[in-house]
């Protein structure tokens, strides 16, 4: 194979003839006497091909790269009136031309000189500095989500009024500047809506200049853009009702463990055993060496299994306050330092902070699926075997015989409960078979439901 640049190795292939013998594999194919062959078709098409590949791809590298530096910049400042306006005026002229209408040239004309003045609108440079600053970056539902942006003029001369954008998800706020001195500061304070759970992206913050038809609109970008959390909505656990998650801390297993607790009986000391675990008075008694032995305790592991497929919720509402006590008993799970699993159809959530499990929950988005709150409780208990206590957050469409078949797939020996949300049903407690459900109307209904279940 040859090397060197494409521009090298087009120059060795044209000044190679094509009647020129070359090595195996590089060219044309040579007769057994040693001659040249006949030159087919597809050959000198090839060959052809070859060499204008060679010459015309570093040139159109260099012709995007140019078109992507110098010309599409400039072509982005042409609104879709302006193109509009263009079109027209190249209709006008052409038809004016072909027809001699002086009016058709006369429109023409006056759209290029609309274009020429709207071009003295955005020329000249800005130097502003601009400082977006969200308060907080992680809000709840319903809370306030305060921002500011602070411009200084940081030229040595005064800046004439000009627009700021700012965009805050699909809307777009705009702050108008008035006329600054050099050094000049100017502020602007703003609130974003946060009535739904969200991953809102504010920013970045662009400065605007447009002429008065808006033919032209030209932008520069001062900020980059950050992302504001809106956290489901969540109600606090204390006392009775965040007693499930302690139910099961320190209650003795059938697991035998050398150092524990909860102690079991004596036996033989064996080589290697812990000498502060053996138990003297046995051992004088008996006249050989006697250790305690321990049952293992567990301690408190909490899995919540949440299904998103909204074909299990009646309504939007619905799976939105699923969202929400899941979250609320994940957080108090973290807040008292239990071990805790989130599983989705999507995938399991990190739940190494409370902050990371909400921003998980936050980026949760529900939709039609084929496996429902049954396969999520059988992948839930494949996937985390050592949990306690287990949490199915179903929608008010899953059945009692689905809930069974949920439960059916929780090992022996783990507790487990459904929060099932109806947000036209009143707070209630049943039991199907082993598995407690908790019926759930509103969200704020949570702790109560939960102390019934810890009763």
């Amino acid at each position: 194979m040859s090397s060197g640049t494409p521009f090298t190795r087009l120059a060795d292939r044209i000044r190679r003839p094509f009647g020129e013998r070359r090595p195996f594999g590089e060219g044309r194919p040579v007769t057994k006497a040693g001659g040249p062959g006949r030159l087919h078709p597809s050959a000198v098409w090839s060959e052809a091909s070859s060499i204008a590949g060679l010459a015309l791809v570093p040139a159109w590298r260099a012709v995007s790269r140019w078109w992507t530096r110098r010309i599409q910049p400039v072509l982005a400042v042409v609104s879709v009136l302006g193109w509009s306006v263009v079109g027209a005026a190249v209709l006008l002229w052409t038809a004016g031309q072909a027809y001699g209408w002086q009016e058709a040239k006369a429109a023409a004309i006056a759209a290029l000189v609309l274009f020429v003045i709207a071009v003295g609108f955005i020329l000249g440079r800005s130097s502003y500095g601009v400082l977006l600053d969200l308060a907080r970056t992680r809000v709840a539902v319903g809370d306030s989500a305060v921002g500011s942006i602070v411009v200084s003029n940081t030229s040595a001369r005064p800046l004439l009024p000009a627009d700021l954008e700012l965009p805050v998800g699909s809307a777009t706020a705009v702050f108008h500047l008035p006329r600054m001195k050099p050094q000049q500061v100017h502020e602007d304070l703003f609130t974003i809506p946060t009535a739904r759970r969200s991953v809102i992206v504010v920013g970045p913050v662009r400065s605007v200049r447009a002429d008065p038809l808006h033919l032209l609109r030209r932008q520069v970008l001062w900020t980059e853009p950050e992302d504001l959390y809106v956290h489901p909505k969540t109600v606090a656990l204390a006392g009775s009702a965040a007693g499930f998650i302690r139910d099961l801390e320190g209650m003795p297993t059938t697991d035998l463990s050398s150092a524990d607790v909860s102690f079991h009986a004596l036996r033989d000391y064996v080589p290697g055993d812990d000498r502060r675990h053996i138990h003297w008075k046995t051992t004088a008694r008996t006249g050989k060496l006697m250790v305690r032995q321990f049952e293992e305790t567990r301690r408190a592991h909490l899995a919540v299994s949440l299904s998103i497929n909204t074909d299990e919720y009646a309504s939007e509402h619905e799976f939105e306050m699923a969202i929400s006590a899941a979250a609320s008993i994940g957080r108090q799970a973290i807040r008292e330092q239990r071990e805790l699993d989130v599983l989705t159809q999507a995938g399991p959530l990190r739940c190494e902070t409370g902050r990371t499990m909400l921003d998980g929950m936050t980026r949760i988005v529900g939709t039609p699926l084929r496996k429902t709150a049954v396969d999520l409780a059988r992948t839930l208990a494949d996937t985390v075997p050592n949990a306690s206590v287990v949490f199915f957050v179903v929608g008010s469409r899953v059945t009692p015989t689905q809930l069974r078949s949920a439960a059916a797939s929780v090992p022996p020996g783990v507790r487990s409960l459904a929060v099932r949300v109806d947000e036209h049903a009143a707070p209630a407690r049943a039991n199907i078979a082993d598995l407690t459900v908790l019926t759930l109307g509103d969200l704020s209904d949570l702790p109560a439901v939960l102390r019934k279940a810890a009763a």
